[in-house]
């Protein structure tokens, strides 16, 4: 089992989401940006290694702009032997990727504009996992979108338009259970049409569910992965105290994170922790899996 955060790291004083506003773009300070960008994940790679810390989901903005019209700066010849260096950094030790493009991100509207911007931003997240140089085990996470009124329907349209999407995502392309629309078993309908795998989000499931226990759906999520996919990818979280429904904790309470890798007894799964202090939380995890014998 791997232990992983996502996207920033609170330790090491750098971001790897440097951008700007659209208005002042260019091919310079694009080329800064993302300099800059890979220059901290690179960083933050070194300090997770040396951690143990060896899941990590790679922020969206890693590259401004990537998936915009505006973008002509050939961004992946200029950064591809950068890009190559730390695939191969990854690679050597035993390191995860992914990434979850953001909530705009919509295979299944029914507008087709929003499609074609959420797959030319799929084509982006995979590009970037490509040009690290990584297997099918990075993997690209996705929400099943909106009901639209309609929830069979709006399956069907996820499935029908992944057929739509070019290979490069079709061989990344994971689904998430969410908090208020789609469940676990809805994701499982998905799974079943297209071959996608199921991340089995736990906050999500504990707050959407067909009233499935945890320990079942996870095993039901988990079975959806294959070799290929790499071992099944999970989200971790719990909830905020004194904050609205679906609010992630401030930091990780072991007791309820121990409840939760009892249920996952028997599956090695890699866990992304959802937590908001980031890698604090995953190293006092790793900690408590490590005693427990689980790493």
């Amino acid at each position: 089992m791997r232990i992983g955060y996502p996207c920033l790291n609170r330790s090491i004083g750098c971001t790897p989401s440097r951008t700007f506003r659209l208005a002042s773009y260019s091919a310079a300070r694009l080329a800064e940006a993302v300099a800059t960008n890979l220059d901290c994940l690179g960083r933050i790679l070194e300090f997770n290694r040396a951690s143990g810390l060896l899941f990590f989901r790679v922020t969206s903005d890693l590259v401004p702009f990537a998936s915009h019209p505006v973008c002509r700066f050939p961004w992946r010849e200029e950064f591809a032997p950068r890009f190559a260096d730390l695939g191969r950094f990854i690679r050597r030790h035993g390191m995860r990727i992914s990434m979850h493009p953001d909530q705009f991100t919509l295979i299944n509207s029914p507008d087709e504009g929003i499609f074609s911007r959420s797959a030319a931003e799929l084509e982006y997240h995979a590009a970037v996992l490509d040009l690290l140089g990584l297997d099918e085990a990075a993997r690209i996470q996705v929400h099943a979108g909106g009901v639209y009124g309609d929830k069979p329907a709006a399956i069907d349209r996820f499935c029908s338009r992944f057929a739509l999407l070019g290979a490069a995502v079709r061989r990344r392309l994971t689904v998430e259970n969410d908090d208020r629309l789609f469940t676990v078993a809805d994701c499982l309908e998905i799974s079943r049409r297209t071959g996608v795998p199921v991340l089995f989000d736990s906050f999500h499931h504990r707050l959407n569910n067909r009233g499935e226990g945890e320990a079942e759906a996870l095993a039901v999520a988990a079975s959806t992965w294959t070799r290929r996919h790499g071992p099944p990818m999970v989200d971790y979280s719990s909830q905020r105290k004194g904050a609205r429904p679906g609010s992630h904790a401030e930091s990780v309470d072991l007791r309820h994170f121990a409840r939760f890798a009892a249920a996952a007894a028997g599956i090695d799964c890699d866990i992304m922790l959802e937590i908001k202090d980031k890698e604090r939380s995953a190293l006092r995890a790793r900690s408590y899996l490590a005693h427990s014998g689980r790493l």
